[in-house]
This record gives structure tokens, C-alpha cells and sequence, in this order.
């Protein structure tokens, strides 16, 4: 006991933990964009400003949006995971917003505004995940 810290104070999680608990909050948002985004691509093709010639990869729409669908639900059970201090999980959950970044960024032409929304959330995902991850592992 130094100065009236005991080590067990030492060993608390910070209130940095709330970053992990909004990235996983934010992963289960972002699958459910993802979820959005690929029905909408499935079920409504001409609702995108370009067709699927115009996209940076010429793929049709109802293949980005099934590969969209499979991101959303990976997301929410990635997010899940986050929100439970699994370490696997947070291993994925930088993964998954790497990886959903670059999707967003080849699907940029159809729908900018909100890939761009997406990509931003991304990269919030990964600061939290990367700086303050080991922190959830502490409050378990």
C-alpha cells in the first residue's frame, strides 16, 4: 500500500472500458447497416446511383448484397462476443472493420454517403478496439 493505492486498485479496469463496450455497441450497429445495405441490394438493384458496372469491383448487386447480408450477421455475433470481453472477439472485431472498410470503399459509388458513414465507424471501431482493448479483459 503506497500513497493509499493498494495493487489490487492497480489491477481495475479504467473508464476506457466504455470505448470497448460503444465498439461493441457500434460492431452490432454497423451489422445491421451491413444487414440493411445488402437486402436493399438484393431486393431493390435500382435504387443505387450507378449500376453495378459503375462499382469500383463489377460484380452484380445480389452478390454485394448477400456478401453485405454475411458481414451484418458476422458483425452482430462479432459485437456480441466484444461486448463480453472475449479476446477472440476483439481479434475479429479489428478484422471484420478492416475488412468492412475496404468492402464500403469498393461499394463507395452506389451509396457514398453512407459507406463513407460506415468506413468513419470502422475506423472508430478499431481506435477503441486497438488503445483500450486489454482493459475489458481486466473488469472480467
Amino acid at each position: 500500500m503506497a500513497g493509499g493505492h493498494t495493487v489490487r486498485d492497480t489491477q481495475h479496469a479504467t473508464a476506457w472500458t466504455g470505448w470497448i463496450s460503444f465498439a461493441g455497441i457500434m460492431l452490432i450497429l454497423v451489422g445491421l447497416f451491413h444487414a440493411i445495405e445488402g437486402f436493399v441490394a438484393v431486393f431493390n438493384r435500382t435504387y443505387y446511383l450507378v449500376t453495378s458496372s459503375g462499382l469500383v469491383v463489377n460484380v452484380n448487386y445480389a452478390a454485394w448484397g448477400w456478401v453485405h447480408v454475411g458481414l451484418g450477421v458476422l458483425a452482430v455475433v462479432i459485437g456480441v462476443g466484444v461486448l463480453g470481453g472475449n479476446t477472440a472477439a476483439r481479434v475479429g472485431a479489428i478484422i471484420f472493420a478492416a475488412v468492412s472498410a475496404i468492402v464500403n470503399l469498393g461499394f463507395i459509388a452506389a451509396t457514398p454517403v453512407w459507406s463513407i458513414l460506415v468506413i468513419a465507424v470502422d475506423v472508430i471501431i478499431i481506435y477503441a478496439i486497438m488503445v483500450h482493448g486489454r482493459e475489458m479483459r481486466l473488469e472480467k
